[in-house]
């Protein structure tokens, strides 16, 4: 028999979504949805299910009711961040980023906004997100620029929201993130540079280092070069690919959370075509050679892909195992610790100093704007300011008539094992070392007359007779200018 407490009466149409229940004429209940549209036939779908109890019905509804609002339709009063968040990144993420951006947003969900993940959306209140990020600051100690990218990827997400009227505004508008300390770049020295250069020609894998050093490019960059991106006659080669181990968008079955993955620059200035120089088209012959000779060793267990960087076999690298080529080389060279990316900015810097412009390094670079690579590399063009305004010395100098420029300074030279030194009596400060006595008499020369340069009243020479010349050592006047 049907249940008593049964209205016989027609219901009045129920909401999109909200479903209903019915007794059928076997006795068993009947939970009925409408679930959104099926887009292939263009008709309504609907679900059907049939449980013993009216109390399994109830609870049956319930559940499918809410799985369709995470599914599909959703419901702006009761919609919360975890829902969506993780449909936002389904949905317009997940076919519209690069992979590395997509693993980025998604790991700032699972690692920090989780703990927002039962708020629902209209809850999402300025103040809140405000407490939110001050903690990540203050107590976690996230960096400024962590912070920035983290509010960037809640700020897509949440704008969509707005688009579809789930939101009047976007909350992230309003949070205001710590200040930025922009930070130092790693450059080498010159001398740290050379020693690097010289440590990398005992190395196999050296030749990528010295080219790296020659085009800035990056470790992705470099790893996934191919000789089809290589025009030796032409001297040049093009950036079209990047290399890197990312995590996967599903976790897969063996448990394997990453996956190589070689795809396509992110920016549209990131593909880009750089001239070689004519020694480093010379060493990628060289190099071509060794990878010719090593798959006349393998044999059948060579694999050529067309990749450049490539162990004996053929295979090419991934960036952990190529920085461990790139640490050995440090050690070796006796410099310090360096990231990879410090070879990069050592090129850009180096360029700098040779006089390159920034518009050629920032499309050597593969930089996103010029204003970008100004900036990173500021430091650099103040160097070059104080070398520019130090040209600026001799309109101010003291007319030679007035000066004691053409009066002979005296320089005590020695000749030592290692070379010739030169002391300086009247600019003590100075000390010279030279593989040559000629080589010293010409760096006191450019000493002293940069010395006077940097005086408004330059010191009178001393008199021949009132200096003291030291056992083994030589007299020497000379005049500057």
């Amino acid at each position: 028999m049907k249940d008593s407490n049964v209205k016989t009466n027609k219901s009045p149409r129920r909401g999109h979504h909200e479903g209903n229940i019915r007794q059928r004429s076997d006795g068993r209940w009947e939970v009925r949805l409408s679930a959104g549209m099926d887009y292939k036939t263009g008709k309504a779908k609907r679900t059907s299910t049939c449980c013993n109890t009216r109390q399994e019905a109830i609870a049956i509804l319930q559940e499918q009711a809410y799985n369709v609002r995470v599914n599909g339709w959703r419901d702006p009063l009761s919609l919360n961040l975890d829902q969506w968040y993780n449909h936002w990144l389904d949905a317009y993420m997940r076919d519209r980023v690069k992979q590395s951006t997509f693993v980025s947003y998604k790991g700032y969900y699972t690692r920090h906004y989780w703990v927002l993940g039962k708020t629902t959306l209209k809850k999402l209140e300025p103040a809140l997100l405000q407490d939110f990020f001050n903690y990540k600051y203050r107590e976690e100690e996230l960096s400024p620029k962590t912070l920035r990218n983290m509010l960037m990827a809640l700020h897509k997400c949440l704008q969509q929201a707005v688009k579809e009227r789930l939101l009047v505004s976007n909350p992230c508008e309003a949070v205001t993130l710590p200040t930025q300390q922009k930070p130092e770049i790693a450059v080498f020295t010159n001398d740290q540079q050379r020693a690097v250069v010289q440590a990398s020609y005992r190395h196999r894998y050296g030749v990528f280092i010295r080219l790296d050093l020659a085009t800035g490019l990056r470790i992705g960059e470099l790893l996934a070069l191919k000789w089809e991106d290589i025009d030796l006659a032409g001297g040049q080669m093009q950036i079209r690919r990047t290399i890197n181990r990312l995590a996967k968008y599903e976790e897969a079955a063996d448990g394997n959370r990453t996956e190589i993955v070689i795809d396509t620059p992110k920016t549209r200035n990131a593909k880009r075509t750089i001239p070689l120089t004519r020694g480093m088209i010379d060493e990628l012959r060289r190099w071509r050679s060794v990878q010719l000779a090593d798959q006349a060793a393998a044999g059948e267990s060579y694999r050529d892909d067309g990749f450049v960087v490539t162990n004996e076999l053929g295979k090419f690298f991934e960036q952990r195992t190529f920085k461990d080529c790139y640490d050995r080389i440090l050690k070796e060279a006796g410099v310090g610790h360096f990231t990879f990316h410090a070879l990069r900015h050592t090129f850009a810097t180096r360029a700098l100093e040779r006089g390159m412009d920034y518009k050629t390094l920032s499309a050597v670079l593969g930089h996103y704007s010029v204003a970008f690579t100004m900036d990173t590399y500021v430091h650099s063009m103040d160097d070059h300011k104080r070398r520019e305004m130090d040209k600026m010395d001799d309109l101010f100098a003291m007319p030679v008539e007035l000066s004691v420029e053409r009066q002979p300074y005296p320089v005590l030279l020695r000749l030592t094992p290692e070379g010739c030194t030169a002391h300086l009596p009247d600019f003590p400060k100075l000390q010279i070392t030279a593989p040559t006595m000629d080589a010293a008499l010409l760096a006191a020369k450019q000493q002293i007359e940069k010395a006077l340069r940097q005086y408004r009243y330059p010191p009178a020479p001393t008199k021949q007779e009132q200096i003291v010349v030291p056992e083994n050592c030589v007299l020497v006047l000379m005049k500057a200018g």
